[in-house]
């Protein structure tokens, strides 16, 4: 008569024990939960303000939000650590995982979108970069025009230096003692337009390559730099002198202006952005050497980078306008045009500076 009832406490204590969790997984979830209770609010307000900066940028979020979300961020990513470290429950993880991920973006990562960097850039941030290096521009400028007359009073004292200061593949059929005929033929239009779209992009290639140079050479405190720019224009001086003996100074100019007022401008703040680098490192005031220097890199990056779009759009006028354009008097009006244009974008565009960014 036992027997049954035995089997049948047997049975009930078997099934209990079924059914009941380990002791390991009762206490490691209580342990997730007491973790969570006591670090979920701030979790929630992190939540809040990075919800808040991804809808609206900074205009929903209060001053003491925004100063806490650093501290916030901190206590997301130590707690995300810990729960890796322990084995937290796995929803808990997850949630951690993203909620620090995209605080990490709102704490550190860009603040504008693409059209947005682009827009800034060109409606203020490029020229107050270049207006921030005016000094070094002007010191550059003389370089440039130092380098023009140093080219040709070389040239017009002994036509041999010339060849020493144009290579012979530049040069072509431009060469001192070469007949009026032969030096006009050089200026005319062509044609047709077949091919120019390879020699834009030589010519983009080699203006930009004397960019790069310029600028890179800077942290030599600019004097290579200064003497790349005044190497340059002597190679032009002496061509400008070739022309002027066989009385085409006009036409050459007319020829020069379409590309040369944006290409040689491009070059001008390439030289300048070097010099900018290495006046920086040479008398860096009363800032610390690096903190000076990485100041004066990131202006003198931005003009750069504008320098490249000037480079793109000299090569387009030089393979383009100046090969399909007759008449001097019309290639002065493009090459003016573009003058006036950079000159107004760079030195009266007037823009402040955004909100959290001091102006150079």
């Amino acid at each position: 008569m036992n027997r049954p009832n035995a089997l049948a406490s047997f049975g009930s204590r078997f099934s209990r024990r079924e059914l009941e969790p380990p002791a390991d997984i009762t206490s490691a979830a209580l342990r997730s939960d007491r973790f969570r209770l006591e670090r979920e609010d701030d979790w929630r307000r992190l939540e809040s303000i990075v919800s808040r900066m991804e809808g609206g940028g900074l205009k929903g979020v209060s001053d003491q939000d925004l100063l806490a979300l650093p501290t916030l961020y901190r206590t997301a990513a130590s707690s995300l650590s810990v729960a890796r470290e322990t084995s937290l429950d796995l929803a808990t993880l997850n949630y951690l995982e993203g909620l620090v991920q995209r605080a990490w973006f709102q704490v550190y990562g860009p603040r504008k979108s693409l059209f947005g960097w682009l827009r800034e850039f060109f409606m203020g941030g490029w020229s107050r970069a270049v207006q921030a290096l005016s000094i070094d521009i002007g010191i550059a400028l003389i370089a440039v025009v130092a380098g023009a007359a140093v080219g040709w009073i070389l040239v017009d004292s002994d036509p041999d230096w010339y060849f020493r200061l144009v290579s012979e593949s530049m040069a072509g059929s431009r060469a001192p003692g070469a007949s009026r005929e032969a030096l006009e033929a050089t200026l005319a239009i062509e044609d047709d337009a077949g091919g120019l779209s390879a020699f834009a992009a030589q010519l983009f290639s080699n203006n930009a390559g004397v960019c790069i140079l310029a600028f890179a050479l800077g942290f030599a405190f600019g004097i290579p730099s200064l003497l790349l720019l005044i190497h340059n224009m002597a190679l032009l001086g002496a061509m400008m002198w070739v022309f002027a003996s066989a009385d085409l100074a006009y036409e050459f100019g007319g020829w020069l202006s379409v590309h040369g007022t944006t290409e040689l401008f491009g070059i001008l703040l390439s030289g300048a952005a070097g010099l900018h680098i290495g006046r920086s490192m040479a008398f860096p005031g009363e800032k610390a050497l690096l903190e000076a220097a990485s100041a004066a890199g990131r202006r003198a990056a931005v003009v750069m980078l504008g320098v490249v779009i000037m480079m793109i759009v000299a090569a387009l006028l030089e393979a383009f306008p100046r090969q399909l354009v007759e008449g001097a008097t019309n290639r002065y009006l493009i090459g003016g045009f573009f003058l006036a244009f950079w000159l107004s974008y760079f030195f009266l565009l007037r823009v402040s500076a955004p909100d959290g960014e001091a102006d150079a």
